[in-house]
């Protein structure tokens, strides 16, 4: 793993840098700032499936700049113009924008994330995101990254080009939405076992051949120590409220034990 750090983080992306994240689904600042210190290249904050909302997520970014050592990013609850400028006006480092299908779509995410005259976003006044970003629309830009996930049938089908689309920097697996699309009836359900591990090759190969990066979420840090040998270049570990979880089952096994 490259030495974390925020400043770069959108380049390194798109240098197909060996990333490590870690993913937050729980509206809780303190817990996101202790996560913040540990090392990981990137955050992602939940805005899609988690509990945090927009106010919520300027104290995520607050709290995870506060340690200078991972870029926060935010995963945005569609491909809305809106909803990405706000993300980005919180300081976000990128967006991950979910449900992707068609290169349209992919290309919708990719201007919002851009000034004029590249992309549709807002020129904002002095917002946390110009302040540390600097003045310069090219140059704010420049620190963005956006990636868009490829979680349906739809979007394996036009994969190419979605992949192709000017100033996209990285496509993002979400495993358990594309092995239901691939007929599994639960997440691990073996018997999609060998089209989903098809479909991430598909992914990976594509990914690279147009020179983009290429991510996915994990269950833990195994697996994704395996995806990132396998053609992934980043990939995130498990969450914030599953690791709350299996750490306090842990503890009462052993306190009850």
């Amino acid at each position: 793993m490259s030495a974390p750090g925020p400043a770069g983080f959108a380049r390194r992306l798109r240098g197909r840098e060996r990333l490590v994240g870690y993913w937050i689904a729980c509206d809780n600042p303190a817990g996101t700032e202790r996560v913040a210190g540990l090392g990981y290249d990137y955050i992602g904050v939940d805005g899609q499936h988690g509990v945090m909302h927009q106010p919520g997520w300027q104290a995520a970014m607050l709290a995870i700049d506060s340690r200078r050592r991972s870029a926060g990013i935010i995963r945005v609850p569609s491909a809305d113009p809106v909803a990405i400028g706000v993300a980005l006006d919180t300081g976000a480092r990128g967006v991950i924008v979910p449900m992707v299908d068609t290169a349209e779509q992919a290309r919708t995410a990719v201007r919002a994330c851009r000034h004029h005259p590249a992309g549709t976003r807002s020129l904002a006044g002095p917002v946390r995101a110009e302040l540390r970003l600097g003045s310069v629309p090219a140059d704010i830009d420049d620190e963005i990254a956006c990636v868009v996930m490829i979680e349906t049938a739809a979007a394996l089908e036009n994969l190419d080009a979605i992949c192709a689309t000017p100033g996209l920097d990285a496509v993002y697996v979400g495993p358990a939405d594309l092995s239901a699309a691939l007929g599994a009836r639960y997440f691990g359900d073996p018997a999609a076992a060998d089209a989903l591990e098809a479909a991430l090759r598909r992914v990976t190969d594509t990914a690279r051949a147009a020179t983009i990066a290429c991510g996915i979420h994990c269950l833990d840090g195994e697996s994704a120590a395996k995806r990132l040998t396998e053609g992934f270049t980043f990939a995130t570990v498990s969450s914030d409220i599953t690791h709350l979880q299996q750490v306090a089952a842990a503890h009462l096994a052993a306190a009850a034990a």
